[in-house]
């Protein structure tokens, strides 16, 4: 079953496929860098430590960049198939393309199960290590690197200002320390000559020398901005030699994967469903207990023998609060109002922090059904993007990086506008989780299967002058009829034939006008339920259309330009708004929307009326025109 045609279309598809899958997990993975670039820089980080970074991120990003790599192949490779006019010969030696698409769309649907697979077993451990990776990132110290001519706070506890630095020696010169390791109310100024910093052996601490300088202490609370004379109380100390050392830990000790098995983008769709039961059943015991510790603050007292009888259903009934209070002292009354009010405080607070605590572990619910449903719904894009892909490459027939390129990008763009928005609704608890999580995937299937029955049946989808024409026609706006001089003429118009052509189409023109009431308003019962065609109109279009077509020939500018006056007109917009019977009777009875139409209609038998006018004013100008060639051909012979 696989012949030459499927290995030469899989060829052509995997070379392109190799190089667009890597170009996209490139890109992927620099905007998630850019994201996290803060965490890599300034930390001194070894090239180890960097591999391991960039490899757990590549694991994570495959899901997403093999989808769009067979969006971009799929372009790429058909499109090169239909410039280079290889599909029209398949389709004339009897091929369809969906034969054509079937060796490309089943490595797409096995590229959708290898995307399934990353997402359900490497993915999970990748995002475990990655996660350690960047929250030990974001704890790591800065590593230091003293800029010129600027302070620098990388160092704990101290500011640091270096006049000039030395890169191959590693001397500072001309340096301004302000130490704070005491607190800011003993903060201490060192002024010295030079400076060097090194790391201790245990690289645990900083070694800080300075030599020839000068400290500054103040003795007294409020620090060293309140120093503001000789006498206030110091301590100067100068010195020829001084060391510090100062706390700072640069050892990259990455933390444990293990303390991140709860994330749900850690865990497959086995241990996310078992997740998901035992937070369930949290939150059923959570709403149990909370219950029960309600109910036990409630006081109620036995019902009575009458009670019982009265009501069988009955088993407790309320203390006579109202009577019990009036028995008491206002003193001890204000007492036990203020007591039960301040109770009602600390039950509404209590019962507010745990409704927090219910909407985060619902919320975390929702997360883990998000990624559940995403290890299926990413798998099937990449199969989707090929049905959308290979189709829209063979109507554009456009190959190389350039228009595919942009397709594919505003093409995802889209995709991913709508799967993010949803999914953001559905982990929100605004919308339902099926709908927020198959939204996007709704709207790629029927639009790849409309794609690939158009390019199957040869149907013209990207007609850019179809699609003016009906939004031209729908909105009611003006066409034109542009007409040029042709550069070459075959055969010149036959004038003397055309001037009675031209005085028929005026007198049936102006007949027309005189004999229908175009501009008083249409019967609204003869358009939608008892409509006939109007003949009449299609006959003088016929006529004028030819007509124009003959004198298109001519080499005279005034008839040229009297041409272009004609009018295109429309046939039927003047009697019915469809086509179709039941359209327009669905039309009429549905009054809002037979409204409409029946003031559009209205409208184009007004515009028909000016319309046909002009027509017959143009002929009889055209008959003049011919009449005055006719002449001139006459006297030159």
């Amino acid at each position: 079953m696989f012949k030459r045609l499927d290995r030469y279309v899989l060829g052509k598809f995997c070379l392109i496929f190799v190089a667009a899958f890597f170009i996209s997990l490139f890109i992927f993975m620099m905007q998630f860098m850019w994201v996290h670039i803060d965490k890599l820089v300034g930390k001194g980080l070894t090239m180890d430590i960097l591999g391991q970074f960039f490899y757990y991120m590549s694991l994570t990003l495959v899901p997403q960049a093999l989808p769009v790599g067979i969006l971009l192949a799929s372009l790429i490779s058909f499109g090169n198939l239909g410039e280079s006019l290889e599909l029209l010969a398949m389709k004339s030696a009897g091929v369809a393309l969906v034969r054509v698409m079937a060796p490309v769309g089943v490595m797409a649907a096995a590229l959708g199960g290898v995307s399934f697979y990353f997402q359900n077993v490497t993915s999970p451990m990748a995002q475990q290590q990655l996660g350690a990776l960047l929250m030990t990132l974001r704890q790591t110290s800065p590593a230091v690197e003293i800029p010129e001519g600027i302070f620098y706070n990388g160092v704990p506890n101290i500011n640091l200002y270096v006049e000039r630095k030395d890169v191959r020696t590693g001397m500072l010169y001309d340096l301004t320390i302000y130490k704070t390791d005491q607190g800011f109310d003993k903060a201490q100024i060192v002024v010295a000559d030079s400076g060097r910093l090194a790391m201790s052996a245990d690289k645990g601490h900083i070694i800080l020398d300075i030599w020839q300088g000068e400290q500054f202490e103040n003795l007294q609370s409020g620090g060293m901005g309140e120093m503001k004379n000789a006498s206030q109380p110091h301590d100067r100390e100068t010195f020829g030699h001084k060391r510090f050392l100062i706390d700072f830990d640069s050892d990259f000790k990455v933390m444990d994967a293990d303390m991140l098995s709860g994330m749900a983008k850690a865990k497959n769709m086995v241990q996310i469903v078992e997740s998901v039961d035992s937070m369930n059943a949290d939150l059923d015991s959570l709403g149990h207990s909370s219950y029960e510790r309600e109910l036990g603050k409630t006081y109620f007292a036995p019902p009575t023998a009458q009670q019982t009888k009265a009501a069988a259903r009955a088993k407790t009934a309320a203390l006579p609060f109202d009577t019990l209070m009036a028995r008491l002292a206002p003193e001890r009354r204000d007492a036990v109002m203020a007591t039960a009010a301040g109770e009602v405080k600390r039950t509404v607070s209590e019962l507010d922090f745990r409704q927090e605590e219910v909407k985060a572990m619902e919320k975390d619910v929702r997360k883990h059904w998000i990624e559940w449903h995403t290890k299926i719904s990413s798998s099937l894009a990449c199969f989707l993007f090929f049905l959308i892909g290979a189709p829209l490459g063979a109507i554009i027939r456009k190959g190389g990086l350039g228009l595919p390129a942009v397709v594919s990008v505003i093409i995802f763009i889209i995709y991913l506008i709508i799967n993010t928005s949803t999914m953001k609704m559905a982990r929100d608890g605004s919308l339902n989780m099926l709908v927020g999580m198959w939204t996007s995937t709704a709207i790629l299937l029927p639009t790849g299967i409309f794609l690939t029955y158009k390019s199957n049946n040869d149907s013209v989808v990207f007609n850019l002058d179809a699609y003016r024409n009906f939004f031209a026609r729908l909105l009611m706006l003006r066409t034109r009829r542009h007409v040029a001089l042709k550069e070459v003429i075959i055969h010149d118009p036959d004038y003397a034939a055309l001037a009675p052509r031209l005085a028929a189409l005026e007198a049936d023109s102006r007949r027309y006008v005189e004999d229908h009431r175009l501009v008083s308003a249409p019967n609204y019962l003869h358009i939608f339920f008892r409509h006939t065609p109007d003949t009449a109109v299609a006959d003088l279009d016929a006529r004028m259309e030819a007509v124009a077509d003959e004198l298109g020939n001519s080499r005279d500018a005034r008839v040229l330009h009297d041409l272009g006056r004609l009018p295109i007109l429309y046939t039927t917009a003047h009697v019915t708004p469809f086509a179709s019977d039941r359209w327009n009777k669905a039309a009429g009875i549905l009054l809002p929307v037979g409204a409409v139409l029946w003031l559009r209609i209205w409208i184009f038998r007004v515009r028909l009326r000016k319309d046909l006018l002009q027509i017959a004013d143009t002929a009889r100008a055209l008959q003049e025109h011919c009449k005055r060639l006719c002449d001139n051909t006459a006297k030159k012979l």
